[in-house]
């Protein structure tokens, strides 16, 4: 179970800075105050007892609040998930695009972006618990949404392993298959991860980052 000091320190984390070392600004895009407070809120309550299994009371007793001011923001909590799974993906994607895009062979800027993708979910666990593992508790529509955020993860993925086997550094028989199991190992990463465990997110990272690289089959560049 997440306490709800983590889950805080979790939503005060989720910003506009470096989205993977834990030092960026709460949920600064989300206005106002008020809105703010219940998203943060939400993440710590569907974090900790699940989508379907928290109430809007739950939520707005944890942001301190009337279960009437929730509606004045959100419509619906299944709306509060979707803003929540919305910003979280899009985050997400982006931690995975700045590392793909950055120069070097296809090795490294796979074990980047692998590192960076990694510890983006260690250190937003709470936050990427919620949007990995609630996609089937949105609307069709919202679905469809984050179901196309999902697959653009997957494409900057299997576009740097694409390269890799075409420069030949990579040996990759099922692109689709190992791109899909990568991200599985990244993603996983959110279930398990304990701030108190032995490991910190750049340890996690570093290590997933010579695994995916051994799974690949990773040579040097020539």
């Amino acid at each position: 179970m997440v306490s709800p000091g983590a889950a805080h320190e979790e939503g005060r984390a989720m910003g506009t800075a470096d989205d993977t070392t834990g030092d960026e600004v709460p949920w600064g895009e989300v206005t106002p105050e008020a809105a703010r407070k219940l998203l943060v809120a939400a993440v710590e309550a569907f974090a900790e007892r699940g989508y379907h299994a928290t109430t809007t009371r739950d939520i707005a007793g944890r942001a301190g609040m009337s279960p009437a001011a929730l509606y004045i923001h959100y419509r619906t909590k299944e709306e509060l998930l979707h803003r929540i799974s919305r910003i979280g993906h899009e985050r997400a994607l982006e931690v995975l695009e700045t590392a793909a895009a950055r120069p070097g062979t296809p090795g490294e800027r796979l074990a980047d972006a692998v590192s960076s993708f990694v510890r983006w979910h260690a250190w937003r666990h709470d936050t990427a618990r919620v949007v990995q593992y609630e996609l089937d508790a949105l609307s069709p529509e919202h679905r469809t949404e984050i179901v196309e955020l999902r697959r653009r993860s997957g494409a900057v993925l299997r576009g740097v392993l694409r390269e890799g086997v075409e420069s030949g550094e990579f040996d990759v028989p099922d692109l689709p298959g190992t791109t899909l199991a990568v991200l599985s190992l990244c993603i996983d990463v959110a279930r398990w991860f304990n701030t108190r465990g032995a490991r910190t997110p750049e340890e996690v990272g570093a290590l997933y980052a010579d695994l995916v690289l051994r799974m690949v089959a990773a040579r040097p560049a020539v």
